[in-house]
């Protein structure tokens, strides 16, 4: 098991990260909420709840390394395991995104929201595949870009309400 002591700050690091960030995404989701647009909640499964989700497989992901496994080739089928349940919902979000008419996502969203993800899931089942050390930085590769398109999801989200949504607000009063 020493192999996986070695990761122990960088997983404490993602793991701590991202559970303050899901904290902060639902302080974000309350300020926000005062004056929602009608079909926003259409929008919001396809958007603000896939970040959310992403900020908890990286935490899950942590959590899963510092499990006392036998070994550290369960961590990697744990792993493959959270990315198989990734690419589920993922399937689940492009149905969410395509039958919602609130947003049109462009390139930078349809980049971060489908296909980062979509990496980071399957680099996460793929890590049963390597040998065990290359396996390791798959799956802490995953939870860290996992962490990023949290980050970048948030970010963009509270910069539509501020920079779009408000200004329409402001347009028609």
């Amino acid at each position: 098991m020493s192999v996986l002591s070695e990761w122990d700050s960088f997983y404490l690091i993602v793991g701590s990260a991202a559970g303050a960030l899901i904290g902060l995404q639902f302080v974000v989701m309350t300020l926000v909420a005062d004056k929602p647009m009608p079909g926003i909640s259409q929008a919001a499964r396809a958007f603000a709840t896939p970040t959310v989700v992403h900020f908890s497989a990286s935490l899950l992901i942590a959590a899963l390394a510092r499990v006392p496994w036998p070994d550290a080739a369960h961590v990697l089928w744990a792993a493959g395991a959270v990315g198989e349940c990734g690419l589920i919902y993922m399937a689940v979000t492009v149905l969410r995104m395509l039958r919602q008419y609130v947003y049109r996502p462009d390139l930078e969203d349809l980049t971060f929201h489908l296909l980062l993800p979509l990496v980071s899931y399957v680099l996460l089942m793929a890590s049963v595949a390597f040998r065990l050390e290359a396996s390791l930085f798959c799956v802490g590769g995953a939870a860290l870009l996992l962490l990023f398109i949290g980050i970048h999801n948030a970010w963009d989200a509270v910069a539509y309400q501020v920079y779009v949504q408000r200004n329409r607000q402001a347009g028609d009063s």
